[in-house]
């Protein structure tokens, strides 16, 4: 039998219901055409192409498209481990963080590996009934491996009262 976190990982690997959840939940990422390329319990990597749509006047990719990437890493990590969780917890981003490297001029694939630290913050949330914040680190990389930008995105999570 099939836990909570593998069946949210096999639908969000699921090409068409992938992009359903992007139209229905974050349609920006999905006109953008930010996608996923891997992800586990231990780490979320996605794609964000560069293309007319998500283009600055510098002729390389606009940082809020960076962004959104690099927050879908580590945001669909999280949801790996609230999918059906009882207590429902609540996920909120609380402030956003970047360093900038090089020019997005090609595809640029964004990583977050913080799977068991996310997961540890979620569980004190509802263990503790408080809320928790996890400052949670994606790094964006080129086609040729050269580092792009660091995102840190930090997250609030809560645990929901039951009504």
């Amino acid at each position: 039998m099939k836990t909570a976190a593998e069946e949210f990982i096999q639908s969000m690997k699921h090409p068409v219901k992938f992009r359903m959840f992007l139209l229905y939940k974050l349609p920006s990422a999905f006109f953008s055409g930010v996608r996923l390329k891997s992800l586990d319990v231990q780490q979320c990597e996605t794609i964000v192409p560069y293309k007319w749509f998500t283009q600055n006047p510098f002729r390389s990719t606009y940082f809020a498209c960076l962004a959104m990437a690099a927050e879908m890493s580590t945001g669909v990590l999280a949801l790996t481990q609230l999918h059906k969780r009882e207590p429902p917890v609540s996920m909120l981003v609380v402030k956003l963080e970047a360093d900038y490297f090089k020019k997005a001029v090609g595809k640029t694939i964004f990583q977050c590996t913080d799977g068991d630290l996310l997961k540890q913050a979620i569980e004190k949330a509802i263990s503790t009934g408080e809320g928790q914040v996890f400052r949670a680190t994606s790094i964006g990389i080129n086609e040729q491996g050269e580092k792009i930008a660091t995102f840190y995105v930090t997250w609030s999570f809560k645990a929901k009262s039951k009504k």
